[in-house]
């Protein structure tokens, strides 16, 4: 069983910055397709970033294009995602998914194993 832990989240004003990170515990990620996706109160999980084992491919939800970036360091055994420009609708808990695939996976059916979630508040 691999269970993936989140970390970085908090409370951040709008126009700020926060910086996510995802482990996984007792396994190397760098077979390892990753995504992050959030869920606010009431709505359904939605996707927000992925990326392939290698970080050479990477995929973003429009909502987040352009302020959002997804990357991996293998030797670290980390994947980020590093969220600028934060605006109130990005206040959701934040949950990274893995999955040993060579590929993107943007769909929450995807993944094998989940973390946590980490909150993430977007004060206006």
């Amino acid at each position: 069983q691999v269970q993936l832990v989140e970390s970085g989240g908090g409370l951040v004003q709008a126009g700020g910055s926060l910086r996510l990170s995802c482990s996984p515990s007792g396994r190397t990620f760098s077979t390892y397709a990753v995504g992050w996706f959030r869920q606010a109160p009431g709505k359904d999980r939605d996707f927000v970033a992925a990326i392939n084992w290698s970080g050479g491919s990477t995929s973003y939800a429009d909502s987040v294009k352009g302020r959002f970036t997804i990357s991996r360091d293998n030797a670290k055994n980390t994947v980020y995602l590093q969220m600028n420009t934060l605006k109130p609708e990005d206040t959701a808990v934040y949950y990274c998914a893995g999955r040993p695939s060579t590929v993107v996976i943007t769909t929450s059916s995807g993944y094998n194993y989940w973390g946590q979630g980490t909150q993430v508040t977007v004060s206006s």
